[in-house]
């Protein structure tokens, strides 16, 4: 919907640098929940896709952390490695540029993991 009303929208997958399998890879195991399947997901479009980007699950959970202590705002992996991806295109496109991403979970079911232990 976004490229038929601002046909300059730029849209950009993100998924885990350890199982990259929309940018060819391989499957693998990683810590980012909700991303990261395994397989093409099956309602994948490519031609929609501008741009596939990978997160480490490393980065995914250092910036969830970051998000909840510096911004104030309780996220998951899945949210860490859009804005790590996110914060990578903006600094590419350099300033004056418009990035936008979304963080559609929340770090309530990590509390018992030991992803906000240090935080």
């Amino acid at each position: 919907m976004l490229k038929r009303h601002k046909p300059g929208f730029w849209n950009v997958v993100v998924e885990p640098a350890e199982s990259a399998v929309l940018q060819g890879g391989r499957a693998g195991a990683h810590r980012i929940e909700g991303i990261g399947i395994g397989r093409t997901p099956p309602r994948w479009e490519p031609a929609l896709v501008d741009e596939i980007l990978s997160v480490s699950t490393n980065d995914a959970e250092a910036m969830a952390r970051r998000l909840a202590r510096e911004e104030g705002l309780f996220a998951g992996t899945s949210s860490g490695a859009n804005v790590v991806a996110a914060i990578r295109v903006a600094q590419r496109l350099g300033a004056g540029a418009k990035v936008v991403t979304l963080m559609v979970d929340s770090g309530l079911k990590y509390v018992s993991t030991g992803l906000f232990a240090n935080a």
